[in-house]
């Protein structure tokens, strides 16, 4: 049986970049449903859709409190790719603690937005098989329902976080190389800047409580990659 191409809801008020984008995606199979509008948005998604890439900057409902919605509503299995044309490290961190995946700024290039969006449709949530969980100092990752723990603390996590603590515990102790956290968490064909990578390092430390100063759990080995630490310093 073929599957269906992936369904995914683009939401951009912006003819300018809407038209080339939706037109982009349903040349690469996608099928593409596009609105202009928060209210929209929320209409518009539903539990067939695969997928949503979302601006922040809509005229009504604000996107960051429609991906908050969106995530109350279908929880983590749905992804969110937002648009934004706010590059500053604060107020992308915002949208990716209101739930979205991953993100990207504006002006972007329309093989690396593919790129993202093929990444987050890869994502799988399988817990049939899933490893055992992993644990370095206080922290417990569990893969199978995706929950992570420091102590007795439940850490809310993005999807995208998840997936970068439990690349660094699978290699507790051992230095991962940025290109490779890229195609572990991102994609496998990666290309382009990795700052999307540190963005996510510092909201993972913040939830983890390190200071990167003095790291506790995961240290930067310049040049080279990351680590995460199986013994407190």
């Amino acid at each position: 049986m073929t599957e269906h191409p992936a369904r995914v809801v683009l939401v951009e008020d912006d003819e300018g970049i809407a038209r080339p984008l939706a037109g982009a995606l349903r040349n690469a199979g996608y099928d593409v449903e596009h609105v202009t509008t928060g209210r929209a948005a929320l209409q518009a998604v539903g539990p067939l859709t695969d997928a949503v890439v979302l601006d922040l900057g809509l005229p009504d409902i604000d996107g960051v409190e429609v991906c908050r919605r969106l995530r109350r509503s279908y929880g983590e299995e749905l992804p969110i790719l937002v648009l934004t044309a706010r590059a500053s490290e604060t107020d992308v961190v915002v949208g990716l603690d209101a739930g979205a995946d991953d993100y990207v700024t504006k002006p972007f290039r329309l093989a690396e937005l593919e790129a993202r969006l093929r990444a987050l449709l890869r994502r799988t949530r399988a817990t049939a098989g899933a490893p055992e969980a992993l644990v370095a100092q206080d922290v417990r990752v569990e893969p199978g329902p995706r929950r992570a723990y420091r102590g007795d603390e439940e850490l809310e996590l993005t999807p995208k976080e998840f997936d970068l603590l439990q690349v660094l515990l699978e290699h507790a102790g051992r230095v991962v190389s940025r290109d490779e956290l890229m195609r572990r968490v991102w994609d496998e064909h990666w290309f382009g800047s990795t700052k999307t990578l540190d963005v996510h390092v510092s909201s993972l430390r913040r939830k983890l409580g390190d200071d990167p100063a003095t790291p506790r759990y995961v240290t930067t080995v310049r040049g080279v990659g990351l680590r995460f630490e199986v013994e407190a310093p």
